[in-house]
């Protein structure tokens, strides 16, 4: 197995012929970079072997230098067959890591809703008795078990017909010899005939761990694959004791019972599976390949799928001005607590090498897109000649297309904006990992005016980390319910996190008006004074969020809060918390002095 890293510059001497059948071009410094990931065979005399070209997220820059798990040089680890630093578990990692890599592509290949052209395919690995190699690639051997399933059913069906045959059939020798007979109207009667005893069938047994092997590769990397069998199947903590050596050495004992070519072949398939080496006869008649060109696209589509929403108004994924966002969509909002008070979330992946900073084109064009979604949703709600068909929405995210402009406040909710972008597991670990980046920028900030988080032109992103391994794998296992628990996890969590940043930048305080005190009329009054610090997010429209920069940039925070409790109810309420309990609780105490209904919940 030769192994190639995306984009790392190759002198053109090292991988001339591993790469040969490609369009690898040397650059005229006499380098070679592909931008490829995927799987070919190599059909040269001199290589006759897989190659699988890597994602560039296992190279790290270490002192100016690109190395793969921040260690080796790519150019050391070209032939994993030959002598290499790598430790047996890296080997592994590599083994298991292709195969993951080849179902996200195939995922995504055959995903109806990807019209690209960036994937190059021709039919990979058959077993077969032509022309062979010696290939220890984990990826042949399980598309080979794959294919013995597709191509044999002939010989599945037969073998289980012999070994059902005569079965439970009396035994009339022994039923005559050894038990005894009543004798009734001339006629012996035997009560306790004898069966047909059921011997162990080791073509039985065969098959039992060849479906229990294809039950496990459905499972664990979402090959698609039928069993058409009624054998109780080895699965669980059983099947792990099989992994670990118990189905190695069962596979020996029952060996000798074999003849037939095709149950041998079967037998060195699950073999194959089963041995620590990895080993297995494969055909090589044709040129194989499955490629994907800019992988950045893939990983993009995998996010999408396990963040983003399908159902986009038109407008807002594909923009007017000719942009597009990676990722939207709609989810509870920031500042409310309630479930139908939706908001946008914008998102753009980020396929990098390990180590790499956002850049300032980046952060700009983030921002631009929260700007036009902000006037695209201007321009729908202060169209008169708006249809209400406009307004509707995918039904399980809330109902309606969410309106970011407060009328009475004339405030602007808060968009979320984040980057997402993929991070290698330093254990190597396909564990399910998201968090705030540990880059030198974890979020970034766009304002006109100071200590206006409500308005227009006050615009923030978070930085996200995201385990590669771990969403390349649930993408590649394609199992709906699996993505669908991972969105709401990514997404409630997203949410989380870009509150937290708020709450250390900004004060909170929810208000209602006293008694008498006309709210809007007031705003109106000292609309210049409460600009962009309040808004409405909540079902009642009578109370009100007011944020407040802590740094107080403008030095007039107390005197606001000061003026406005001469006004307002003013208590402090966190971010998307119920702004009711405090407020009604504050109204109890001071119900002498204002006399105020206690606050009903619009429903």
């Amino acid at each position: 197995m030769r192994i190639i890293i995306e984009e790392h510059k190759y002198a053109a001497a090292d991988v001339k012929d591993v790469l040969k059948g490609i369009d690898a071009l040397e650059n005229v410094e006499g380098y070679v970079s592909v931008n490829y990931v995927g799987y070919f065979y190599n059909t040269d005399k001199g290589v006759r072997d897989c190659v699988f070209i890597l994602p560039k997220v296992l190279l790290e820059d270490v002192d100016g230098k690109e190395l793969v798990f921040g260690k080796y040089a790519p150019e050391e680890i070209i032939n994993l067959n030959a002598h290499n630093p790598l430790t047996q578990q890296e080997k592994d990692f590599i083994y298991e890591f292709a195969v993951w890599i080849y179902r996200a592509i195939v995922v995504f290949h055959n995903d109806k809703r990807n019209k690209t052209n960036i994937i190059y395919h021709k039919k990979i690995a058959e077993v077969g008795k032509g022309g062979r190699h010696l290939s220890n690639t984990f990826l042949d051997i399980l598309l080979s078990l794959v294919q013995f399933n597709k191509d044999n059913q002939d010989f599945f069906f037969y073998v289980l017909r012999n070994i059902h045959a005569g079965f439970n059939k009396i035994n009339w020798n022994r039923t005559i010899a050894t038990t005894p007979a009543i004798i009734q109207d001339s006629n012996a009667v035997y009560l306790r005939p004898v069966n047909k005893k059921r011997q162990i069938n080791f073509d039985e047994e065969l098959l039992v761990i060849f479906f229990s092997i294809l039950n496990y590769i459905h499972e664990h990397y979402g090959f698609p694959v039928d069993i058409n069998c009624n054998f109780e199947l080895i699965t669980g903590k059983q099947f792990k004791v099989y992994l670990n050596g118990m189905g190695k050495m069962r596979l020996k004992q029952i060996k000798y019972k074999y003849f037939s070519d095709k149950a041998l072949e079967l037998w060195d398939l699950c073999y194959a599976f089963l041995d620590s080496a990895r080993q297995i006869y494969v055909s090589s008649e044709q040129k194989e390949y499955l490629l994907v060109k800019n992988f950045n696209i893939v990983f993009e589509s995998i996010i999408d799928e396990l963040v983003g929403d399908r159902n986009i108004p038109t407008g807002l994924k594909e923009q007017d001005d000719g942009k597009r966002i990676d990722h939207i969509y709609s989810y509870k909002g920031l500042t409310t607590y309630e479930e139908d008070k939706p908001i946008y979330y914008i998102g753009d992946s980020k396929y990098y090498k390990r180590g790499i900073q956002i850049g300032k084109e980046s952060v700009y064009k983030q921002f631009t897109y929260a700007r036009n979604v902000i006037q695209w949703n201007l321009n729908l709600f202060m169209n008169d000649d708006r249809d209400d068909k406009d307004l509707q929405y995918d039904k399980k995210n809330f109902g309606k297309v969410p309106k970011l402009r407060d009328d009475v406040t004339e405030g602007y909710n808060v968009i979320p904006n984040f980057f997402i972008s993929a991070k290698l597991n330093k254990e190597l670990s396909y564990k399910d990992e998201i968090e705030i980046t540990d880059k030198q920028n974890t979020h970034f900030s766009n304002r006109h005016f100071q200590n206006r988080l409500f308005d227009r032109d006050t615009l923030l992103i978070c930085h996200y980390d995201v385990n590669f391994l771990y969403v390349v794998s649930l993408y590649a296992r394609n199992n709906s319910l699996q993505k669908e628990a991972w969105k709401t996890k990514a997404r409630d969590m997203f949410r989380t996190e870009i509150q937290k940043m708020l709450t250390e930048q900004y004060s909170f305080y929810a208000m209602q008006a006293h008694s008498g005190v006309d709210a809007k009329q007031y705003l109106k009054e000292h609309f210049q004074q409460t600009l962009g610090k309040i808004f409405t997010p909540f079902g009642n429209d009578e109370v009100f969020s007011l944020a407040l920069d802590k740094d107080d940039p403008e030095g007039n925070n107390e005197a606001l809060l000061t003026e406005l409790r001469k006004h307002f109810f003013v208590v402090g309420n966190g971010i998307g918390e119920n702004p009711e309990p405090a407020i009604t609780k504050v109204v109890e105490v001071e119900g002498e002095k204002y006399s105020v209904p206690t606050l009903e919940k619009v429903q």
